[in-house]
C-alpha cells in the first residue's frame, strides 16, 4: 500500500473512532428540576476556561461574550432552569455570578458551574452544595432564541424541549 495510501486510511480510521466516540456520549442523568426559590441550596462545581472540553471556545461564553471574573462572575447552568442573566449571589462568600453559559454535562441536571480565572482557582473549588440568593432571573425566552438555532446538539435538544415543555 502507498504512503498516500496508508496515510488516508489512517486519518479515516481516525475520524471514525473521533465521531464515534462523541455519537456515544452520554448526557448527564436527568434530575427533576427544584422549585425556583429567591434563596436556594444547590450543587455547583467550577469551570475555566483552559479546560480541555473549552479550549475551542477560548475566554468566550455561550452568548458569544467575554466569560467574566471580577464583580460579577460567569456561571453556567441549564437555561430551562436557569435562564441566561440569572444574577445569584453566594451567601456564605458574597461572590455575584450570572448565568451567561451553559455545558454538556448541565443539561437536565439542577448544578451550577461557576467560572474560576484558572486551574487552581477551580480545583480549589470543587464540588459544593451552597446556598445562592436570587438577585435576578433571567429571561427564559431570549434563552430560547438563542438555543433554538443550536438543536443539532443534543444536550441544547435536551433545554428546548424542556422550555416548551414548561414555559411555551
Amino acid at each position: 500500500m502507498s504512503t498516500s495510501r496508508m496515510l488516508l486510511a489512517s486519518l479515516s480510521l481516525a475520524a471514525a473512532v473521533l465521531l464515534s466516540s462523541c455519537a456515544g456520549r452520554s448526557l448527564p442523568p436527568y434530575e427533576k428540576p427544584i422549585t425556583p426559590a429567591p434563596v436556594m441550596k444547590i450543587r455547583t462545581t467550577a469551570y475555566t476556561h483552559s479546560e480541555s472540553d473549552h479550549q475551542k471556545y477560548a475566554a468566550r461564553n455561550a452568548l458569544g461574550t467575554q466569560l467574566q471574573h471580577g464583580p460579577i462572575n460567569s456561571a453556567a447552568a441549564d437555561w430551562s432552569r436557569f435562564p441566561a442573566g440569572t444574577t445569584f449571589r453566594i451567601v456564605a462568600t458574597g461572590e455575584i455570578f450570572m448565568v451567561d453559559d451553559y455545558g454538556w454535562m448541565l443539561a437536565g441536571t439542577n448544578t451550577i458551574d461557576l467560572y474560576k480565572p484558572d486551574g487552581r482557582s477551580m480545583r480549589e473549588w470543587g464540588v459544593r452544595r451552597v446556598t445562592i440568593e436570587i438577585i435576578q432571573w433571567g429571561d427564559v425566552r431570549q434563552s430560547y432564541a438563542v438555543l433554538k438555532p443550536r438543536e443539532k446538539y443534543r444536550h441544547v435538544r435536551r433545554m428546548v424541549k424542556q422550555i416548551e415543555d414548561r414555559y411555551l
